[in-house]
């Protein structure tokens, strides 16, 4: 099983140069952002509204395939103490179940607060309500992958 708690397991686990795919995985949506394969930038890519487990995964595997990712990084939505919930461990059996399709290593990326912080953007973009509940959740996939690629990028650095 490919899956990663630890970042530099996961960072040891990836070959760049390729593409990350980043998921903001919720109890009715899958907000997808995609990296360059130079892990410079988190682009939003698209909102995966939830069917059942092998649709949901079929898809997020599709378009690892087209954007030829090397990894896959699911925003693990822990509490603000830390802590872990329900929520959690729903992300993480979706991340063991995803892992026995595919042989691309999977991590975690603690996202709390990206929702925040992708609504806080999208507002002082003066995004309409309507668009907002469009695109919110591949808007903070984005923010996940953001912030990861940004520590895989400090974690590469030498000092």
């Amino acid at each position: 099983m490919s899956v990663h708690d630890d970042l530099e397991e996961f960072a040891a686990a990836l070959r760049p140069p390729t593409a990350l795919i980043g998921l903001d995985f919720g109890e009715k949506t899958i907000g997808v952002a995609v990296s360059d394969p130079f892990w410079s930038i988190a682009t939003p890519l698209e909102t995966v509204r939830r069917k059942k487990f092998t649709l949901d995964a079929g898809r997020v595997l599709e378009i690892a395939a087209g954007r030829e990712a090397g990894g896959i990084v699911l925003g693990l939505p822990r509490n603000m103490d830390g802590t872990e919930g329900p929520r959690c461990q729903s992300t993480r059996a979706f991340a063991r179940n995803l892992s026995r399709l595919t042989e691309l290593p999977i991590g975690f990326w603690d996202e709390r607060l990206s929702t925040v912080a992708a609504e806080r953007a999208l507002l002082e973009a003066d995004t309409s309500r309507r668009r907002r509940a469009e695109v919110i959740d591949h808007v903070a996939a984005g923010y996940i992958l953001q912030g990861l690629i940004d520590r895989l990028r400090n974690l590469t650095a030498t000092p």
